[in-house]
């Protein structure tokens, strides 16, 4: 069994999945996104494939913690998503993470076209390495 993390974005959606200790978070791929219907059919696949026990998708708050449009918009590919998987699928506070893996990309000196399909991925290896921590902790709500 695995946890699978998302960062939902406009035009891809970032998949990290977890060892099968739920320790540690890997980047794993994007889903270029199409249309809802098809982004969810590939996320349900990958949730038979690879043993999928959990979803935890990134929840753009804004920086006071309030919700905006964008949180409005994962709140409702999450409830679609649940719909489709026999899973629980949580929220993880996002804040920054792009921002984050921009940064690591830059760092490991990664080419703008190369860190544009990366930094999804990495995004989503963030968000869930972050639920993975606190879950530990035993502070895993969002």
């Amino acid at each position: 069994m695995k946890i699978m993390g998302l960062d939902f974005g406009s035009k891809r959606i970032g998949v990290a999945m977890s060892d099968e200790l739920f320790l540690i978070a890997h980047a794993f791929d994007f889903i270029q996104r199409r249309d809802i219907k098809r982004d969810l059919e590939v996320i349900r696949g990958l949730v038979a494939e690879h043993s999928i026990s959990e979803i935890v998708v990134g929840l753009p708050l804004n920086m006071d913690g309030s919700y905006g449009a964008k949180s409005k918009e994962v709140i409702e590919f999450m409830d679609n998503l649940s719909k489709v998987v026999s899973v629980p699928v949580k929220t993880w506070d996002e804040r920054l993470t792009s921002v984050q893996a921009e940064r690591v990309l830059i760092e490991a000196d990664m080419s703008r076209a190369k860190r544009r399909f990366l930094s999804d991925k990495v995004a989503a290896q963030i968000i869930l390495q972050g639920y993975l921590d606190a879950r530990k902790r035993g502070q895993d709500n969002a």
